[in-house]
């Protein structure tokens, strides 16, 4: 069961956690770029909405597995839900409310594109620290 637990939690974190990396990566730019009415940005901002709802089952399934491998009370997981929960603030209040922002109006203000590049960088460079510490484990015996 853990196996199985495992690998749900591996692949609903690359299935939905990538394509919000990605999709939110490109939005700030393209919305600059993007030509009156062209449907790119909404289509990028639909990407990030849709997968922040399925999203949901990364932390779900880390926690089982967390469980049942009696690593709850470990530093290395207790910082990664840590890490996970500023990230999804990241994202809740502050990547998707500034998309919507930026595509309700008719000429983006470059300024608030930029400002949401960097705090888009910010949220994947804490899922780019919840894999490492994932992947490494501190103090684990299997850790690398």
């Amino acid at each position: 069961m853990t196996k199985l637990l495992l690998s749900v939690h591996v692949l609903a974190a690359i299935l939905a956690i990538g394509p919000i990396a990605v999709a939110a990566s490109l939005f700030p730019r393209l919305v600059r770029t993007a030509a009156p009415g062209e449907g790119t940005p909404s289509f990028l901002h639909r990407i990030c909405r849709a997968y922040t709802a399925v999203g949901v089952a990364v932390p779900a399934f880390g926690v089982a597995t967390g469980a049942r491998l009696g690593v709850l009370t470990d530093a290395w997981l207790i910082t990664s839900i840590v890490l996970t929960v500023i990230a999804a603030g990241v994202l809740g209040l502050a990547i998707l409310p500034g998309q919507r922002r930026l595509l309700a109006v008719e000429a983006p203000d470059p300024a608030a594109a930029v400002r949401l590049a960097a705090v888009t960088g910010v949220f994947n460079l804490l899922w780019a620290v919840v894999v490492v510490l994932m992947i490494v484990r501190p103090g684990s015996t299997t850790g690398a």
